[in-house]
């Protein structure tokens, strides 16, 4: 009987190990760890949660057991709960009778639906930092010596190697699409997503927006300020156009002082609408304060829409550029559309985000200031 439970053990550990030089899914481990614990421990309940650390709690990554729905919905605070407590403090806690621990009584009263009468539960970590935790619960273990909880650690290892390499890998893609001056993804990037962009809506009734812009007469920032100082304007000038952007937007740098705009399912009208708002943001912005230089930037914009202004990822993006550079070439400090031609952005700026559908409020008209001042 020991010896089938030590080669079950050993089998487990094999299948586990064998998942994690397999890929670098985290989901796909993570569910490779749990099918192992189902298979050692039976039809049992448990759980692996991860830290949020912007929300400072915990979330069911995995859950299995009864009323699953409604438990996976459940988000235990750091320091609440046994699960809380163990990511907290960073030790394992081992509990037969949950609802007799003082520590505890209040959080099971208030989350009924978890239905805990015992558990261990050990902290999962990687280099004294805890990711989450890895917990058995309502199953009676003897003691901390049971060969139940020195399974446990042995998965929660497992798990945090799981966590990192994944979260490494993701970091490392991050950085591969990121343009490190300004932290906008960067022209690669830009040509993979115009390609699902393209691909999405070809055949259907889809659209998108692809909006250019290049800084008007941004080396004379760099041959009257210096290289450092250019550098730092275009981040200042990348953080502002990242305020402008809704949450399936996205930002690029293509390039030098160019920039570009990927505008997910948005129509023409919308577009010149919110491009006109950036322009207004543009306007009314003035950079570089703390180096005490109060700079003013203009740009040349230039907009189209798929599939009317082209069919294809690089039609797109010739006729964004074009119009871009028609400005450019033209009055500079303006805004280009594919299929329009130059609008007159003074007369209508806009000092809301417009979103699709809705009513912007149009800025009473300003005047132009100069390119570049030092107030």
């Amino acid at each position: 009987m020991h010896q089938g439970r030590a080669m079950l053990e050993l089998r487990v550990f094999h299948d586990v190990a064998r998942a994690l030089t397999s890929t670098l899914e985290l989901d796909v481990v993570l569910h490779s760890i749990m099918a192992q614990m189902e298979q050692f421990f039976g039809p049992e309940t448990w759980s692996l949660m991860m830290i949020d650390e912007a929300r400072n709690d915990l979330y069911h990554a995995i859950y299995v057991g009864r009323n699953s729905d409604k438990v996976k919905r459940v988000r235990i605070p750091m320091g609440d709960g046994v699960a809380g407590w163990v990511a907290r403090e960073g030790l394992p806690l081992i509990l037969n009778d949950v609802a007799s621990d003082p520590r505890f009584s209040a959080f099971l009263r208030n989350n009924p639906e978890i239905g805990l009468t015992s558990i261990a539960c050990v902290p999962i970590k990687s280099n004294e930092k805890i990711l989450g935790v890895l917990q058995l619960m309502n199953y009676r273990v003897e003691g901390p010596n049971d060969s139940a909880v020195s399974f446990l650690y042995v998965l929660s290892d497992y798990a945090a190697i799981a966590i990192q390499n994944a979260r490494s890998m993701a970091l490392i893609h991050e950085l591969s699409i990121t343009d490190d001056c300004t932290g906008l993804y960067n022209a690669r990037h830009l040509y993979g997503l115009l390609d699902e962009q393209v691909q999405s809506c070809t055949g259907g009734d889809g659209c998108f927006s692809l909006l250019f812009l290049d800084l008007d007469h941004f080396k004379h920032v760099n041959d009257t300020h210096g290289h450092l100082v250019g550098t730092r304007l275009l981040a200042e000038v990348a953080s502002l156009l990242r305020s402008c952007l809704g949450a399936k937007d996205a930002g690029f740098r293509y390039g030098g002082d160019e920039f570009v705009v990927l505008f997910p399912g948005m129509d023409k009208q919308t577009a010149i609408e919110t491009t006109q708002y950036i322009y207004s943001r543009l306007h009314d912005a003035r950079f570089l304060e703390k180096e005490g230089l109060l700079l003013t930037m203009r740009a040349s914009f230039g907009l189209a829409t798929f599939p009317e202004d082209g069919d294809s990822t690089q039609n797109i993006i010739r006729s964004a550029d074009d119009m871009m550079y028609e400005v450019k070439n033209s009055t500079r400090d303006n805004i280009g559309v594919a299929g329009r031609g130059m609008l007159d952005p003074h007369k209508s700026l806009w000092t809301v985000r417009p979103s699709a559908g809705a009513q912007g409020r149009p800025a009473t008209e300003v005047e132009a200031e100069p390119t570049t001042s030092k107030q």
